[in-house]
């Protein structure tokens, strides 16, 4: 058996989008044939297999997509834990005005005034603001707040168990703003973290606070015309008082890869700009020089692939983001916040380097002036972090979709709508 010519069970998990127990089921069914790799005999799969699935399973999305909402009226946005502006520069792009940002980091507030001197930047930690002033003056509060645990005592968490979290605080300003939706996204991983019981205390302080919580959803990037395989829990809370239901972006057809980011095309008028980045150690580059496009180290000689994975050669786990080049064909894998970690490498299909910090924006769709302030480490870490902006745009849609239907349902009543309370 030629290992490279077959992916393990994480693997094809990965390239199809499916959980592990799905390609279990699809084994024991029929429909997708595994075969044991004699030494561990673990799943191993065909990558002909593999591939001949992956066309069928992008024409089961519907092709005839456009999410695009125009406002009824100027909506306003208050955001928490901004970073470098990914989620509101979709946010604007999608036509909601910017109140004000709260960020504590200083290279990444810094970027976002060199980048709109006009946006209201509010630098420092979140635990040290009052946003009462802005209470009744804007219809949505969004956060990517980081996801800390906390104790989940019996049935219902409440807001005050959850203090000292960022999360505590994210609640803590939906309280005192009173918008009518707010909408938090975190990492996949939230789902799962601490058996559920973490994400299911969020959903029980926002209850009690007067929020109703839309079934959560995890967004996968590349269905948002992004060139990305990045995946984003959304959190959405809607004001008890409002009758009206959100409706998550409807995923497009269209899936855009690495050469839609980096050339003129389709997302682009220009090929990517020149800039700096990181650079490989030689003896990484003379590993890496190995690697075809859209391989990674299984594609390497055993005696080098032992020497370069060390004991994680021997750990459980497909391991994909080791010694990995993109291809031109394919969507990136997620960006971090370092491009030359050993075990999350994304090399550049035809040179031996990491991606340029522009290419790292391209890859997140930022547009090519928005610049990044800082060191070159400062502005990965800024685009690594960041919601992809065209993933913004599309829930920035979906936000003034429910916007505009709550705005025009109260029209149609004999009360006017107040951002105070809904009838």
């Amino acid at each position: 058996m030629v290992i490279k010519d077959y992916y393990s069970l994480s693997e094809a998990a990965e390239v199809l989008g499916k959980s592990k127990e799905t390609l279990r089921r699809w084994d024991r069914d029929g429909k997708l044939d595994a075969v044991r790799e004699p030494v561990s005999n673990y799943r191993v799969y065909r990558k002909e297999d593999i591939n001949s699935l992956i066309e069928p399973l992008l024409s089961e999305i519907d092709n005839n997509i456009d999410n695009t909402e125009v406002p009824l009226k100027d909506y306003k946005v208050l955001e928490l834990f901004a970073g470098a502006g990914g989620l509101a520069i979709g946010l604007e792009q999608s036509g909601i005005k910017c109140a004000a940002l709260n960020e504590i980091d200083k290279w990444a507030c810094k970027t976002l005034r060199e980048n709109r001197p006009k946006w209201n930047v509010l630098q420092g930690d979140i635990k040290e603001f009052s946003f009462t002033k802005y209470k009744n003056e804007v219809e949505i509060v969004t956060g990517g707040f980081p996801c800390q645990a906390f104790s989940y005592a019996g049935k219902k968490l409440g807001l005050e168990d959850a203090r000292g979290t960022l999360f505590y605080e994210f609640a803590r300003v939906v309280k005192e703003v009173n918008p009518l939706i707010c909408v938090g996204e975190n990492v996949k991983g939230l789902l799962s973290h601490d058996k559920g019981k973490t994400l299911q205390g969020m959903i029980s302080i926002l209850d009690e606070i007067g929020y109703n919580v839309v079934p959560v959803q995890v967004l996968k990037a590349i269905n948002y015309n992004v060139p990305q395989k990045r995946e984003r829990l959304i959190l959405v809370g809607i004001r008890k008082d409002i009758d009206v239901e959100y409706e998550y972006p409807t995923p497009y057809n269209v899936i855009y890869n690495l050469s839609d980011a980096l050339k003129k095309g389709e997302l682009y008028d220009k090929d990517v700009p020149k800039s700096e980045g990181s650079k490989y150690p030689e003896h990484k580059i003379q590993v890496l020089d190995l690697v075809p496009p859209k391989g990674y180290w299984r594609d390497l000689p055993l005696d080098i692939q032992k020497e370069y994975m060390g004991k994680s050669f021997y750990l459980g786990g497909g391991k994909t983001g080791m010694a990995r080049r993109i291809g031109w064909d394919e969507p990136s894998l997620t960006l971090t916040c370092s491009p030359a970690q050993k075990q999350t490498e994304r090399c550049h299909p035809d040179e031996t380097r990491p991606f340029t910090v522009r290419e790292y924006a391209r890859i997140q769709t930022f547009p090519d002036e928005w610049k990044f302030a800082g060191s070159i480490s400062q502005q990965y870490k800024q685009i690594g972090n960041a919601v992809p902006c065209n993933l913004g745009k599309e829930l920035g849609y979906s936000i003034i979709k429910f916007l505009n239907s709550v705005y025009s349902k109260s029209n149609k009543s004999e009360s006017s709508i107040s951002l105070a309370k809904v009838v």
